[in-house]
């Protein structure tokens, strides 16, 4: 019998238990290679065996995934009643009471697809942040049959470049975050592979290159960096780091530039071969394939291989695109994370500075829409005249100054910048301490202090905070004193903190100045269990309500959601520094 990872698990029980007390649409936030596909497959054959009426359908617009969700289910429960409905592999299998679907094959066939309970979006960040998509037309039409219908997005980066976090925002489709496994906790837990960064002497200055929506101009990028004394310093150094590395992924800044790569590691005797979004199926699928078997050493993209793309023995990144996106820099570097036979880590080449730009993946904080610029056009001075201009304008309006041409330049080395932020410290509790923390302007938040030894260290808990700062403090409460009402003051919280379990030890590390506590150990049999409390999976009336009278579940029936997370949910969100 297959046993789920603990943070697989946890983020089972963490959907039923959103579902217990919320109506909204929460999402899922598991690294790449953490096994999504495993954690949607026995979610619904959970919901399924207890609830054998429910339909379900799982959505995303990558090929790949929707036949690498459907096997991964298929493996799991091999009598699973399953289907799969895309233009591109064939096969429209609409009434499938679990249907796997690709978004531009279905979303303007929603009568044809029919009543669903339950449609969970993988790799959700794809979802335009504006109200009006497929997605957004498509689940409108669902719920105009079936006005209960419940959403779940499972994603690596809860964020958009366009629109900050998914569930923040006025137009966004989700509402809270139900479950969070941190990258550099799973890695350190030996589930993902470490990754590890030299700094290249060769680096990208991207500094005269405009930016558009938030990102860097595309036409201008590629104009910048696809230069022939760049690309072939860049080419050397790669093959120079992975001599004793097999498998090597560049990300390229456009079409032209990846061709060109890939024809300098060919000029230097290293098999490479390009993939681009209008590759042929055939060809893709050949490609990728001889890649896996390691008969080609290195592959060049452009636009692809962020999604869905599953190739664990990858152990070089050389990232040749600068990205504003940090949602982009943490699925390009995430590439390198699963485990493989031999593999003891992977090697990231940043030439393109995105490290430096957007910091460790595990401590990438993405900008709300309107940081640091208050949404004003990115401008530049002219130095004769001092007019403010455009930042793309070649030429001055008012003086006629010509600004210099791009230019990429060839730097001295750096320091190097860590892709993974330092491992975290577990230290034991010897004691913990409660008291109400007032800030101007703010709502109160329970302040929390352990003692660990000669040192304390702090967090504050926001239960009177409203949307994601709310749930967290939820969260927090739930895990140590689980049956127990939330409260929701400061005060009533205050009354109650004798029925809180205390950690054994806490997890610290650095953030900017400061060490946040970023994960939690409970002694066995610390949360006594109240004899009101419910079962781990609980009433689940809420997760699988319909509008066509759906019979109860048999008594005794019991989804598989049950067991505890050992990997700790990220908590820094709760409230921060004071």
């Amino acid at each position: 019998m297959l046993t789920l990872r603990p943070y697989q698990q946890a983020a089972i029980t963490a959907i039923y238990g959103y579902f217990q007390t919320h109506t909204g649409n929460p999402l899922v936030v598991i690294p790449t290679a953490g096994g999504k596909s495993l954690v949607m497959a026995s979610f619904i054959e959970g919901v399924l065996k207890a609830w054998p009426d429910q339909r379900i359908l799982i959505v995303t617009h990558v090929r790949e995934l929707i036949a690498q969700n459907h096997a991964e289910m298929i493996g799991l429960w091999p009598d699973a009643p399953a289907g799969i409905y895309s233009a591109g592999l064939g096969k429209r299998e609409a009434q499938a009471r679990i249907l796997f679907a690709g978004i531009q094959s279905i979303h303007r066939r929603a009568a044809e697809i029919g009543h669903t309970d339950l449609v969970l979006i993988d790799e959700a960040h794809l979802i335009p942040g504006k109200s009006s998509t497929m997605y957004r037309r498509f689940l409108d039409a669902l719920k105009a049959i079936n006005p209960a219908l419940k959403v779940i997005g499972l994603t690596a980066t809860p964020f958009r470049l366009d629109c900050g976090m998914l569930h923040e925002g006025q137009n966004a489709l989700f509402t809270d975050i139900a479950y969070e496994a941190p990258v550099r906790a799973l890695i350190d837990a030996g589930y993902l592979s470490p990754l590890v960064s030299k700094q290249p002497a060769t680096r990208l200055d991207v500094s005269k290159v405009g930016t558009r929506a938030g990102d860097f101009i595309a036409r201008d990028l590629a104009a910048a960096v696809d230069q022939d004394a760049i690309t072939r310093a860049a080419v050397t150094e790669i093959i120079a780091h992975g001599r004793d590395r097999k498998s090597w992924l560049a990300f390229c800044s456009g079409v032209e530039h990846a061709r060109h790569v890939a024809e300098e590691f060919g000029r230097q005797g290293v098999s490479c071969r390009t993939i681009f979004g209008d590759t042929p199926k055939d060809e893709r699928d050949a490609i990728l394939a001889a890649f896996k078997r390691g008969e080609i050493r290195a592959l060049a993209s452009m636009g692809v291989l962020t999604t869905g793309f599953n190739a664990p023995g990858v152990d070089l990144i050389a990232l040749l695109r600068p990205t504003q996106s940090a949602g982009l820099y943490v699925q390009m570097v995430g590439r390198g994370t699963r485990l493989a036979p031999g593999k003891e880590n992977c090697l990231v080449l940043d030439f393109a500075g995105n490290v430096r730009r957007h910091g460790p993946i595990d401590l990438v904080r993405p900008k709300r829409p309107g940081d640091g610029g208050g949404g004003e056009a990115p401008t530049k001075v002219c130095p004769d005249c001092d007019s403010i201009i455009a930042l793309s304008a070649t030429e001055c309006p008012d003086c006629g100054y010509v600004f210099p041409a791009r230019e990429v330049k060839i730097a001295p080395t750096a320091a190097t910048l860590p892709v993974l932020s330092p491992k975290q410290r577990w230290l034991p509790v010897t004691g913990v301490s409660y008291s109400r923390h007032d800030k101007a302007g703010g709502r109160p938040s329970l302040k929390v202090t352990y003692s660990c030894g000669l040192a304390t260290y702090s967090e504050w808990v926001c239960l009177e905070h409203q949307g994601y700062a709310r749930q967290k403090a939820a969260e927090w409460w739930r895990k140590r004193a689980p049956g127990c009402p939330v409260p929701r003051s400061v005060a009533e919280a205050l009354a109650q903190t004798s029925r809180l379990a205390r950690p054994s030890d806490i997890s610290v590390r650095p953030s900017g100045r400061y060490l946040e506590i970023s994960g939690y150990r409970f002694a066995p049999c610390a949360h006594p269990t109240p004899a009101s409390a419910p079962s781990a999976t609980g009433n689940l009336a809420g997760l699988v309500g319909s509008n066509r009278g759906s019979a109860a579940p048999t008594r005794g029936a019991t989804p598989a959601a049950s067991g505890s997370a050992a990997v700790p949910v990220r908590t820094s969100a709760m409230g921060g520094r004071a």
